[in-house]
Formats: structure tokens, sequence, C-alpha cells
């Protein structure tokens, strides 16, 4: 069931707007006037991802930069460790890691952004 997430306007290419949408907090993402809904947390430290950068298709999480495709949810690469810290400070621990987003079909109609909740 497709649900009115927001005016076409209020998403300028290269933007983002954080809703919520039956329960779920979805990040809506403009990417060259394509729209894409994929989850507002962070797989790996829950991070608002609309407080992160949009570099084409790439979401980058502005608190440890793992990054994201908008397109699939596929997380691109892992967290940054902390400054000063190494990724590995023990080498039998598992690498740092991140889970993909949820992301949600989208449609644009009558100027206005709607997704798929189901």
């Amino acid at each position: 069931m497709f649900i009115k997430a927001a005016p076409e306007n209020e998403i300028a290419p290269g933007g983002m707007k954080a809703v919520t949408l039956a329960g779920h907090d979805v990040v809506l993402c403009n990417y060259g006037g394509a729209f894409y809904a994929v989850e507002r947390a962070c797989g790996h430290a829950r991070a608002r991802l609309e407080r992160g950068a949009l570099t084409g298709w790439i979401l980058t999480c502005p608190l440890h930069y793992a990054r994201f495709d908008i397109r699939t949810g596929e997380a691109l690469c892992g967290p940054a460790p902390a400054k000063g810290q190494s990724a590995h400070p023990d080498p039998k621990a598992p690498a740092l890691a991140t889970r993909g987003l949820r992301t949600w079909p989208v449609k644009t109609e009558a100027g206005g952004v709607f997704v798929d909740m189901v």
C-alpha cells in the first residue's frame, strides 16, 4: 500500500528528508530526480542517516562513515574505526561490520512521493 510521504519539491536533487510512515523511520533520497526510501538508522550504531552525505547513489553515515547504496540498501563498506584506533585491535576479533538497510518501493504521482510500506 503506497503512502504519501512528501511533496516532490521538498526534496531537491541530492537531498534527503526523514519521515515516519506506518511506524517506520524512513529517509527519502533524491538522486537525479529519482526517489528512494531507506531505513533511517545506520545498521552499525543507529545514527540518523539524513544527517550524513548523499553523493550520487551513495549515502554515507555521519557517525562512522559506513556507506550504503540507496537503490538496494546494500552496505558498501563498514564503519571506520575511531580516530587513533586500529580497525582490528585484537587480531582474533571480527572486522568492523554493518548490516544493509531496508528499502521500500517508491513512486511519484501528481507531485508527490509515495512509499509502498508493505
